[in-house]
């Protein structure tokens, strides 16, 4: 939810103007985050990071109007640390300081003051979550990235909130300790090198802040890294219908969460006059923002298959998404109970899901071959999530604006 948070906050941040009137709807969206996540840091020194048991959850397909698996509450706190799980909430509520700080500046000072001793305690008690609540986390919701990124995140984000000139400190004295240069063409709830590098390169190519030039490069090396014609890397592929696979969990995670940085980049490139260079070549802000649109188009039907991966949207979309609510009758329809086990024929039928869930995207194609099953128990293609969606905000209201993409 904080990841989630935290990119929808960046597409209001830069692409907000584009919204038209879905800005309110995307601010009261934030809020119902942040709401959440005030009253998940309002003790000091703790941060409450999931509610139910994971295993006993994932036995179980049943309504939420049924459940009752328990609902064993987790925390971190410096006996238990969970610098990664800290440092992305700290994130978004600075990220979403920004998105309040004209239409209610009491509300933007609440969430940054809750920010920054969020990121205190983060990075007071260094540990990650996975290994103080071991397998009540693991291994559904494991943190298999380390601690170190979600550090420069929340430092970064409280910089661009706060101005705080500690922060930028914090961000130069810890850039190496924190391995900032590593895995930089990654980016979602896991790891946030990619977004660390792009976010900090708009400081850069402002002018604002060149002692952290560096950043600038690393975001530099990640466009070059998947730009079709100009990636060489392993574990960078196009599909035949021109979808950006990366091997991984649901694949559309990454599709949307690169082409936001893709598209917030080029922008950035493109008000300062710049470009990417690449070895012998380079690129233009025009062609990261192709790059971006073609996998937004693809997303929404503009491939082999013409199907859209957005739930309800066009005439072919996922009907058998792996979503319990949406697979199982409503309570309207159904009023009896529909317990633990029970709901296990839901879950095999062959049958579309009863509930449309208007607007979801899915994990998508299962390879690089384009092909998507469209069966619930294959979930990583089937299976819909906030982090997955997040990302396209930005990148639908840019587009949907924009719908022509004109040259440099």
């Amino acid at each position: 939810m904080a990841f989630t948070a935290t990119l929808m906050a960046w597409s209001i941040i830069d692409f907000g103007k584009n919204m038209g009137p879905q800005l309110t709807e995307a601010v009261k969206a934030v809020k119902w985050a942040t709401d959440y996540l005030l009253k998940a840091t309002a003790v000091p020194n703790v941060v409450y990071v999931q509610v139910g048991d994971a295993f006993r959850d994932h036995s179980c397909w049943e309504r939420a109007e049924d459940m009752d698996t328990p609902r064993t509450v987790y925390k971190v706190d410096p006996a238990h640390p969970g610098s990664d799980v800290a440092g992305e909430t700290a994130a978004a509520l600075a990220a979403a300081s920004i998105v309040f700080r004209d239409c209610d500046p009491a509300y933007s000072r609440r969430l940054l003051d809750r920010a920054v001793s969020v990121f205190e305690f983060a990075d007071k008690h260094r540990g990650a979550y996975s290994s103080s609540l071991h397998n009540a986390v693991c291994p559904f919701y494991c943190d298999f990235n380390g601690y170190q990124d979600e550090l420069l995140w929340g430092a970064a984000w409280l910089h661009k909130a706060s101005r705080r000139r500690e922060y930028r400190e914090y961000i130069g004295r810890n850039e190496v300790v924190l391995h900032a240069g590593d895995t930089i063409n990654e980016f979602g709830w896991d790891n946030k090198h990619a977004g660390i590098n792009v976010l900090i390169s708009k400081e850069v190519l402002m002018g604002k802040d060149d002692y952290l030039h560096s950043f600038k490069r690393n975001a530099d090396s990640f466009v070059c890294s998947l730009l079709p014609g100009i990636s060489q890397h392993p574990q960078i592929q196009y599909s035949p219908g021109g979808l950006l696979f990366k091997t991984g969990g649901s694949n559309m995670q990454h599709v949307t969460s690169l082409s936001f940085l893709l598209l917030a980049y080029s922008n950035y490139l493109s008000h300062a006059n710049g470009h990417v260079p690449c070895g012998s070549s380079s690129a233009t802000p025009t062609q990261l923002r192709r790059v971006a649109k073609r996998q937004v188009d693809y997303i929404l039907g503009d491939n082999p298959l013409g199907m859209s991966y957005m739930v309800g949207y066009g005439g072919r979309y996922p009907r058998r998404i792996h979503h319990r609510g949406s697979s199982l009758p409503s309570v309207r329809a159904h009023r009896g109970k529909i317990g633990c086990k029970e709901g296990t024929k839901y879950y095999m039928s062959p049958a579309p899901n009863p509930n449309v869930l208007v607007g979801a995207v899915v994990g998508g194609p299962t390879n690089i071959s384009d092909a998507f099953p469209d069966a619930r128990p294959v979930f990583q293609q089937s299976e819909p999530t906030t982090y997955i969606n997040a990302p396209l905000l930005g990148l639908l209201a840019y587009f949907s604006a924009h719908p022509t993409i004109l040259s440099d």
